[in-house]
């Protein structure tokens, strides 16, 4: 993310009247000898787990980050609990909070009744969720506008399917995904309104077979690219595609999340990804917390504007053409020229307005 990520976010903060002080007081204060507290922060994953290649890995890494260039050391000034089942979530947290970290992070909307749960029963405690809104003061709630970006990887799979039929994998069915679902139709129809396009949800951030299965099924219909937003499922996808290319057949992947490319790797299979910036939020609302201007009570959403969604840097296998549409719209989106649909009612609305 850019700079002016960082400057949108203070200039927010800053403005923020409602910032508690217990914000100040709880992570950048002084104890009885003068000195700042040691400052500690963590994250629970979701089941997808620390090593998903997506949303989960994305957060550890900008939590790395923000580590390495504090001089923190890792398993005690900064670290992850990884969650093996929903039921792994509250008693995680709340761990954290125990052992006195200063801000704990809930990685995934999936977490969001466990995280209201644990502020009401801590209210000292500085909690900050990835993906969904808590209305409690001690809660942070980080959320990007994921349809932006799907909607500019929809307009590169519309120009460049060979076959009119692309697809798209979710992982559960839900509020968030349904923005990345309705953003990526509305920019694949922007593209090649003849296009036809598959959708299927597969129930689980964390089931590789049931991702790949649902592959199997788009591509034997004759859909030549999918896009997956699915966590860990997605790996599925991938392998399907490899296994396919392998076999002599020419079939693509939209990465999510993070930049994708090795996933497609060395059979060349990624055609793009959606990045959503979750590791530079992660980084900037550390440091932030850090500084004592801990985000409570607030909603700090990352969008075009900020550089918190759109493609990845590896381009090699986008055409110029659909490149250049990407900025067109791009600029369109960013102007209020084109307002990207978010649910399955809006994307109705978009898709009809189209045919007029």
């Amino acid at each position: 993310m850019k700079k002016r990520t960082g400057v949108l976010l203070s200039l927010a903060l800053a403005a923020g009247t409602l910032l508690s002080a217990c914000g100040k007081d709880d992570s950048g204060g002084s104890n009885a000898d003068g000195k700042k507290d040691a400052f500690k922060v963590a994250m629970v994953t979701d089941t997808g787990g620390v090593d998903d290649k997506s949303f989960n890995q994305s957060a550890w890494e900008g939590l790395q980050k923000f580590g390495k260039d504090n001089k923190m050391k890792k398993g005690t000034d900064f670290k992850y609990l990884q969650s093996t089942a929903a039921s792994d979530y509250a008693p995680n947290i709340n761990s954290l909070v125990r052992d006195n970290y200063k801000l704990v992070y809930g990685i995934g909307f999936l977490m969001q009744q466990d995280i209201q749960k644990v502020a009401k029963q801590q209210p000292k405690a500085q909690l900050a969720l990835v993906d969904s809104v808590v209305p409690e003061k001690n809660v942070a709630s980080i959320t990007f506008k994921e349809h932006e970006g799907s909607f500019l990887v929809g307009l590169i799979a519309g120009m460049q399917t060979k076959t009119n039929k692309v697809g798209f994998v979710g992982g559960v069915d839900s509020e968030l995904i349904k923005k990345f679902e309705n953003g990526f139709k509305a920019g694949v129809k922007t593209a090649n309104p003849k296009a036809e396009i598959f959708v299927q949800y597969a129930g689980d951030f964390n089931k590789a077979e049931k991702g790949q299965a649902i592959a199997n099924t788009f591509y034997g219909k004759g859909a030549d690219i999918i896009y997956h937003a699915a966590g860990g499922t997605g790996k599925g996808v991938f392998t399907e595609a490899k296994n396919r290319s392998k076999n002599g057949k020419k079939v693509w992947v939209i990465g999510v999340d993070r930049d994708q490319h090795e996933e497609g790797m060395p059979e060349d299979v990624t055609l793009t990804s959606m990045v959503k910036r979750v590791d530079k939020a992660v980084e900037e609302v550390s440091k932030q917390t850090m500084d004592g201007k801990f985000p409570g009570g607030k909603t700090v959403e990352f969008g075009l504007d900020q550089d918190g969604v759109g493609i990845a840097p590896h381009k090699e296998n986008v055409s110029k053409d659909a490149l250049a549409k990407v900025d067109e719209y791009k600029k369109k989106i960013q102007d209020g020229d084109i307002t990207v649909p978010k649910t399955d009612k809006e994307y109705k609305t978009f898709e009809a307005n189209m045919k007029k």
